[in-house]
């Protein structure tokens, strides 16, 4: 059977195949790729959200194209961005971008009508000024009273292919709305959102059956007839579906325009160390829950290179970087600074200045500044990680586009003195497409399913390199930051 993962990032969009044969392997090939990115509209930053669908439908024509006449089909995307739907079904208006400059003030202003810690007592799940909860504390109130049903990008995506909606719970559990323990929607902050339940479709188990593609609705298309199934549509907990590690004593790096760092547990931490740390607790496939970190990641350098208008490819930077004197400025990534600037290169600059260290100038001198910081801000949540779950990490797996870079592998593995295994590079389209066959009774567990993973893609192991360097280096940048937080 062939098996189809649109999987679509923050900056771009994928169709890929996968072609099972049985227990013991499958083969994949990318069949369409398309870029993404928001645009701002009269000072909103929005979703083009007709071109992802217009991309998708060119992709399934090329599935078509190569001879699949039938196959199945799963959708993931990022966290928390949503469109609204009217009562008859049709978009209010293009999602807004979780880097929209309305949430700004969200957090401070919904803790006057309920405590940090009790939301995240609640929800065990770490405050981020764009977490769905303070998209729609924000909301325009007339979209509100105007709106019928809210659904995820994801969700939005299957329900414009199918006519059918559901709220998928693996991305659902980062809304920010949903109770650790119950497992359902938690009304007290529902009340201080003002929203009712009644305004999300029924909560469903990724691996379910969707509904068939309605190609008529598509008549500008030749389409393959197409099995849409509910897979883990947040891109993070598919990229962690398609981790090829084995036992317990691994964390993860979901690497790309984010970086999210973890592991993976059968029950949520949502102690005041948890909360402290800003850790979080979303929901996996089969029970699991991903606890871990979002850290600013390849959105940095990814900046960076628009900055410079790609005069240098990912690769050259890092190869620039990789000349320049390491660990000159020490800088906390996920200062809110970096979540949207108009310039980041400024951005970094202006934090240099400020902080009274070297002001990187050139884009070797900018990428080792990312890079370096990167790889200490890895090593600090990695301590935290262990302290707070209680268990020694031996092994970290990075996985996404990010574990192409062989510089920044090697850095990390330098830097958090651990021994780093590289890929997949499409962890999360495999995390997909592992879902679908899991679904359709290919593999009865994620472990038959990552062995197959093992098994069938190309992994590099960097085995860490200490110095004197490395050591003073993570010293100094743990006093840096414990510094600027007392500040």
């Amino acid at each position: 059977m062939e098996y189809i993962a649109i999987d679509i990032g923050a900056s771009s969009g994928r169709l890929i195949r996968a072609h099972f044969k049985g227990l013991g392997g499958f083969e994949l090939e990318e069949l369409h790729r398309f870029k993404n990115g928001f645009e701002n509209k009269g000072g909103t930053d929005y979703w083009n959200f007709n071109h992802l669908v217009n991309e998708i439908l060119k992709g399934l024509e090329k599935v078509k194209q190569a001879g699949i006449t039938e196959c199945y089909v799963g959708i993931d995307t990022w966290g928390v961005d949503y469109g609204l739907l009217d009562k008859a079904g049709n978009l209010i208006s293009d999602p807004v971008s979780y880097r929209d400059s309305r949430t700004q003030n969200a957090i401070a202003d919904f803790a006057k009508k309920m405590s940090l810690e009790t939301l995240y007592e609640k929800t065990g799940i770490q405050l981020q000024p764009f977490n769905t909860v303070f998209q729609l504390f924000v909301e325009d109130q007339a979209k509100l009273a105007q709106a019928d049903k809210l659904l995820l990008m994801p969700d939005l995506l299957g329900y414009i292919f199918t006519g059918n909606a559901v709220t998928e719970k693996t991305n659902a559990s980062t809304m920010q709305l949903l109770n650790l323990k119950t497992r359902k929607w938690d009304q007290d902050i529902l009340d201080v959102v003002g929203v009712s339940e009644d305004l999300f479709p029924t909560i469903t188990e990724p691996g379910q059956i969707l509904g068939e593609l309605q190609a008529e609705k598509f008549s500008d298309y030749d389409l393959p007839k197409a099995k849409f199934i509910t897979i883990a549509s947040h891109d993070t907990a598919s990229a962690v579906v398609g981790t090829p590690a084995h036992g317990e004593d691994w964390a993860y790096i979901s690497s790309g325009t984010w970086s999210l760092m973890g592991v993976e547990i059968p029950e949520g931490i949502s102690t005041q160390k948890a909360f402290d740390s800003n850790f979080t607790n979303e929901w996996g496939v089969q029970g699991t829950i991903r606890f871990l970190k979002n850290i600013m990641g390849m959105w940095l350098i990814q900046e960076v290179a628009r900055m410079q208008e790609y005069q240098y490819s990912f690769p050259e930077l890092a190869e620039l970087a990789s000349q320049e004197e390491p660990f000159q400025q020490f800088v906390d990534v996920n200062d809110a600074r970096f979540l949207n600037p108009a310039n980041m290169i400024e951005a970094l600059q202006a934090y240099c200045r400020e902080t009274n260290q070297k002001v990187p100038q050139t884009p070797g001198e900018l990428a080792r500044c990312v890079y370096d910081n990167l790889a200490l801000c890895y090593a600090v949540e990695l301590e935290n990680l262990e302290k707070i779950t209680g268990r020694k990490i031996n092994k970290l797996h990075i996985v996404g586009g990010g574990s192409n870079n062989k510089m920044l592998n090697q850095l990390t593995a330098d830097v958090c003195e651990i021994e780093v295994e590289a890929g997949p590079g499409e962890a999360t389209a495999i995390g997909n497409l592992m879902v679908q066959i899991i679904a359709t009774h290919g593999y009865g567990t994620l472990e038959q399913a990552r062995e197959d993973i093992r098994n069938c893609v190309e992994l590099e192991a960097y085995c860490p390199q200490t110095s004197e360097t490395v050591s003073q280096a993570l010293t100094e940048f743990k006093s840096f930051i414990n510094k600027k937080q007392l500040v």
